[in-house]
């Protein structure tokens, strides 16, 4: 299936309560009918985006992110412009239940032998289209270290030199990447079954942080991504 993303951005939102839940559920609910398959919430503080909502359609997961750490392209030194083809995506170290459920392309397998029915959706994989152009030599990748993803977007180029000195260096030439942006890290927050429901939705894990004392705390992961 052809990937098919809605995607806006909310000015504070979040802290607007009630109303910007009753938007959002009404977003859905036209992202549905216009069979969309997935939905993008990028909320914005200060003018600097600091969460991301991923949300599946028609029927979930919903997956809240902290983002941080964003660099525009223009921002990038000798940065790259991407071309129109169609991405690779690449998916690193997201080996565990949860980094499959986040991430990975392959079908798990259950302990039983069968693979896992198709609604163990795949978030990340579901943003992009499924058949990637690689004459275009695009590559997009999320990569997971201690539940931190990084994403970074390159392009891989050739240099450019006269038809003769191709003709007699051709075994020795190499290609070189170009970051196009842009570049941010994401944190998952909490990853919740269904759509969006604040209010009766059903989270399978939340990221929750414990405080001891005043100068002490301490992160309690139950499932980590890799």
């Amino acid at each position: 299936m052809c990937a098919k993303v809605y995607a806006f951005c909310c000015f504070g939102g979040f802290q607007r309560g009630p109303a910007f839940i009753e938007e959002l559920l009404s977003i859905i609910e036209y992202a549905n009918k216009k069979e969309f398959t997935s939905l993008i919430v990028v909320h914005t503080n200060r003018r600097e985006p600091d969460v991301l909502l991923i949300i599946g359609l028609p029927n979930g997961p919903t997956a809240h992110f902290k983002l941080s750490k964003l660099v525009l392209r223009k921002d990038i030194k000798n940065h790259g412009n991407p071309t129109n083809h169609e991405p690779e995506l690449v998916l690193n170290n997201f080996t565990t239940r949860l980094g499959h459920r986040i991430g990975r392309i392959d079908y798990l397998q259950a302990p039983n032998g069968f693979l896992l029915s198709p609604a163990f959706f795949r978030l990340i994989q579901s943003l992009f289209p499924q058949e990637p152009n690689f004459r275009g030599r695009r590559v997009v990748t999320f990569h997971n270290q201690q539940d931190f993803i990084f994403f970074r977007h390159h392009r891989a180029k050739r240099p450019r030199i006269p038809k003769l000195t191709l003709l007699l260096k051709q075994n020795h030439l190499r290609a070189y990447r170009l970051e196009c942006g842009p570049r941010f890290t994401l944190k998952l927050i909490s990853l919740q079954h269904g759509t969006f429901d604040p209010r009766g939705g059903e989270f399978e894990w939340v990221h929750k942080v414990i405080h001891l004392s005043v100068n002490s705390f301490q992160y309690i992961d139950f499932i980590s991504l890799s």
